[in-house]
């Protein structure tokens, strides 16, 4: 009898410490945040991903009633990043943002510590940055139309510059080869600055770029735009026509963000966070300043887990078979 009262004591101190601890849990969701939250950024500052983690970095802070620090942890092409947020606490203090690399990272290296499906919860898009098939003021063909015959005359001998293994412009330059049918002489850069730097110097033939780099040198003639990789043509440069409407169907290429959270980061704080973003991409003045840069913000529909999961998903599969058919590096 006494061991039953001793047992029945202790179910009931568990009991009770269970309900303590549940009812602390909800507590702090409730009065989450209470100290500055990490945005994690997997590249150096200065670039891309880093400047839009800047802009909606200040406004979120606001909405959230606690300041949002940037953190740089740059190298691996973002894998370093990515390991590091997922083996985060699950608290809602680490959150981050990243690009089309979390689709590709599995296809370009063989063992991840990561799974870029499953380690992460899902929080929403953010933005795109186009990208603009660019060829060197003095190649021959002037248009898409001659591009492809000067392409199919002289194969191999045409050059593209990249910025690298795994970057955004190489993976551009693949699909496009491979919608092609073509094998062109790629020629990697340690960044697409030295590329784009060979190409206005007429050094290589072409290079699929960012918009936010680009346009100048589009508008001053000093490149020519054979195409922008988007479905619409861009405001920015409405006389340069999509690749989708010159015959390369469904051709479309953007350097996409989202914001991802450690796995096991509970709902409410997920749900706080979102709503924290997309009050950042409705501000006026961070619409003014992405859209100055060329930058598209991302449909409120797709500012969502579902919209980023889906999106991830369908990226992976875009371009998993292309990395592996062009054996990157290359």
């Amino acid at each position: 009898m006494k061991f039953k009262k001793t047992l029945f004591a202790g179910i009931a101190a568990i009991v009770g410490a269970s309900t303590l601890l549940g009812s602390n849990i909800a507590s702090a969701q409730k009065d989450w945040p209470t100290k500055p939250i990490a945005l994690v950024v997997p590249f150096a500052a200065g670039g891309p991903t880093d400047t839009i983690a800047r802009l909606i970095a200040v406004p979120m802070g606001q909405a959230l009633g606690q300041t949002v620090v940037v953190e740089n942890t740059a190298g691996a092409g973002g894998t370093i990043a990515s390991t590091k947020v997922a083996r985060a606490a699950p608290d809602g203090y680490t959150i981050y943002i990243h690009h089309m690399g979390m689709a590709t990272a599995q296809a370009l290296y063989d063992k991840l510590p990561y799974d870029p499906m499953n380690s992460f919860e899902y929080i929403g898009q953010v933005a795109d940055v186009p990208m603009v098939l660019l060829g060197k003021k003095d190649l021959p063909a002037n248009n898409f139309k001659e591009l492809e015959a000067y392409i199919k005359a002289n194969g191999s001998k045409v050059t593209m510059a990249n910025a690298g293994p795994g970057a955004v412009s190489q993976l551009c330059g693949l699909l496009f080869q491979s919608r092609m049918g073509v094998r062109l002489t790629n020629i990697p850069y340690k960044g697409t600055g030295p590329a784009l730097t060979d190409l206005l110097g007429g050094q290589v033939d072409l290079l699929c770029d960012q918009t936010t780099q680009t346009i100048p040198y589009i508008k001053d003639g000093r490149v020519k735009a054979f195409g922008t990789t988007t479905m619409k043509r861009l405001p920015a440069i409405p006389n340069v026509p999509t690749l989708n409407e010159q015959g390369l169907k469904g051709f479309e290429v953007k350097v996409w963000h989202g914001v991802y959270a450690p796995k096991g980061t509970p709902q409410p704080i997920l749900d706080k966070i979102n709503a924290a973003l997309k009050k950042a991409l409705s501000s006026p003045d961070v619409v003014k300043r992405l859209q100055d840069a060329n930058i598209d913000i991302a449909p409120m529909a797709k500012v969502s887990a579902k919209g980023l999961k889906d999106h991830l998903e369908s990226e992976i599969n875009v371009w998993g078979p292309v990395i592996r058919k062009a054996n990157i590096p290359d």
